[in-house]
């Protein structure tokens, strides 16, 4: 049985400039982190004792007689990505709803990747498992996503990603003093709109807009540099929410879709409260809102917004873990070779050495 546990993502600036119809012509980055709120998956060959062959356990419960019945798509995607014939359980434990804005569903796709190649006897890299999770949701898949959450459910921590138009990643840590850290965790307050959105129906909408947005993308991407300049300097943190409120008067423009009347309604009782900024996270449309706030005004900030579910969090660092291990060493010998892995350029081999490179065509 494996048991791995995959981090949230916070993204603060960038998002959308992470989707290959625009960072493939133009390069894209993106300033995130990940926080202590997580996705757990636990899963283990099954016995050959039941009349399923395979049992997931979500939010339904499927129990299915091949792995092709399966009809999570995300599960069904990373069986056939990693060759699985074998019968297989799998339960998924969320700390948080889905469709909120937070990478859920990609910290879904890096933690299966990680337990179900763990039970292969193979244990990917951070940016294999970011990658791969990347092929699965967006070719297998044909999901309307960007990259950001997929390298920051697997990476974890507080970082800058470059995306190239050569559709490389690059991965750099934003390293803060302890104090800095601090600093910018006391300014952040997480509420819960109350409701959630199916962000790949927004997200096809900006990706279809994209010749129209580039100015807006142009400048929502110049603020990665911004905000990491502000972060590792001894400038006001002040500053950060500002060019936060900022970046989502950018955003909400994007798509209709993106800030409803209620988001706009609490966003704006937020600001009289005392909010510097913030922004809805992930694609938009409802979720999960960031505040920036002096903390000094998050006690009329909360009252302002007593009727929304406050989640306290904080900053995380390791990324997708395996936090328990341990073989079925009765079922070893029954369970066939891992199958060869089709990469995306059509070969095969039987241990991945390099992971599937994206090639970056979103579903319109």
């Amino acid at each position: 049985m494996i048991i791995t546990r995959t981090p949230y993502r916070m993204s603060f600036f960038g998002g959308g400039t992470d989707y290959p119809a625009w960072f493939r012509e133009h390069g894209g980055a993106v300033l995130a982190t990940t926080i202590d709120r997580y996705c757990y998956i636990t899963c283990r060959y099954l016995p050959p004792f039941f009349e399923h062959k395979s049992r997931v356990v979500y939010s339904r419960i499927e129990n299915v007689a091949s792995n092709r019945d399966i009809e999570h798509p995300a599960v069904r995607g990373v069986l056939a990505h990693l060759g699985v014939e074998a019968g297989v359980e799998i339960h998924h434990d969320g700390d948080l709803p889905a469709r909120t804005g937070l990478g859920s569903s990609s910290a879904f796709t890096v933690g299966l990747l990680h337990g179900i190649s763990a039970l292969q006897g193979i244990m990917p890299t951070k940016m294999e498992l970011a990658q791969q999770a990347i092929y699965v949701e967006q070719e297998l898949l044909q999901e309307s996503v960007g990259c950001q959450d997929q390298v920051l459910a697997a990476f974890g921590g507080m970082q800058r990603v470059d995306f190239d138009v050569d559709g490389g990643i690059r991965v750099s840590p934003v390293v803060l003093s302890r104090g800095r850290a601090l600093e910018l965790h006391r300014h952040l307050l997480l509420y819960f709109t109350g409701f959630s959105r199916v962000a790949s129906e927004i997200a096809r909408e900006q990706i279809q807009r994209t010749p129209q947005l580039t100015a807006e993308l142009s400048n929502m991407q110049k603020m990665v540099d911004q905000a990491q300049a502000i972060l590792c300097s001894g400038r006001d943190i002040v500053d950060l929410g500002r060019l936060l409120h900022e970046s989502w008067m950018i955003k909400r423009s994007l798509t209709p879709k993106i800030a409803t009347e209620a988001v706009d309604e609490i966003y704006a009782a937020a600001r009289a409260a005392g909010a510097t900024g913030g922004k809805l996270m992930g694609a938009g449309g409802g979720g999960f809102m960031l505040l920036f706030a002096p903390p000094e005004d998050h006690r009329a900030l909360k009252a302002a917004l007593s009727g929304l579910l406050h989640v306290p969090f904080s900053f995380e660092r390791d990324g997708t873990q395996i936090i328990f291990y341990r073989p079925d060493r009765v079922l070893e010998a029954e369970q066939p070779p891992p199958a060869p892995r089709r990469r995306a350029g059509g070969q095969r081999s039987v241990i991945l050495t390099a992971a599937p490179r994206p090639t970056g065509r979103p579903s319109a």
